[in-house]
């Protein structure tokens, strides 16, 4: 087992995950959001897709069992343990145009998408390649009536954590989230371990 690796708040990174390694992202202190993106490593044009995965899997409340399908109808990961429960696959990754919509009385911040753009760009990954993130804890429930979503501070409590395994060979983007809704108004680290 590998030594786990820390997310600052607020911020991203990017790695290589190998077919068949696990992933697991941890929330250290509870109550914080991660965003996930994975792309195909041998054609980054290969991307995880919210669309494609409710399809197949039928449901938006993805949790153990699950798999992450990509826009080309492959899995790219499977949920093989998860002690939260509750994830969002629905919203995209927070931006400076989101703070401006909905924090104007916040300092602007480039959000996780900033945070992916940047870490994502060594792999030929520019910013229109970023899809709706798997937002791992996210708290964002649907009113089934009307269909109002609403998000809410994550449910995750210190040191709960989900796992992945990798069904491709995959570039990984990982965040710390950024914005003040998604955490319930606090920024904490994440930290995710490669098994």
């Amino acid at each position: 087992m590998t030594d786990a690796i820390t997310i600052a708040p607020r911020t991203g990174t990017a790695f290589h995950l190998k077919q068949w390694q696990s992933l697991t992202v941890v929330d250290p202190e509870g109550g914080q959001v991660s965003d996930l993106l994975a792309y195909n490593a041998n054609d980054v044009r290969e991307v995880i897709s919210n669309g494609r995965t409710f399809d197949y899997e039928e449901t938006t409340q993805l949790t153990t069992g699950n798999k992450l399908w990509s826009n080309r109808s492959q899995v790219m990961l499977e949920i093989v343990a998860d002690e939260v429960g509750i994830h969002d696959f629905l919203l995209t990754p927070c931006s400076e145009a989101t703070f401006k919509h909905f924090y104007p009385d916040k300092p602007v911040h480039r959000g996780c998408f900033g945070n992916l753009a940047e870490a994502l760009e060594p792999y030929g990954i520019e910013p229109d390649d970023i899809p709706c993130a798997f937002n791992v804890f996210m708290n964002v429930p649907v009113d089934g009536r009307s269909g109002r979503i609403e998000v809410l501070p994550p449910t995750s409590k210190a040191g709960e954590s989900v796992t992945f395994r990798a069904e491709m060979d995959l570039v990984i983007g990982l965040t710390a989230c950024s914005a003040y809704a998604s955490n319930g108004g606090s920024f904490k680290p994440i930290a995710y371990r490669v098994d």
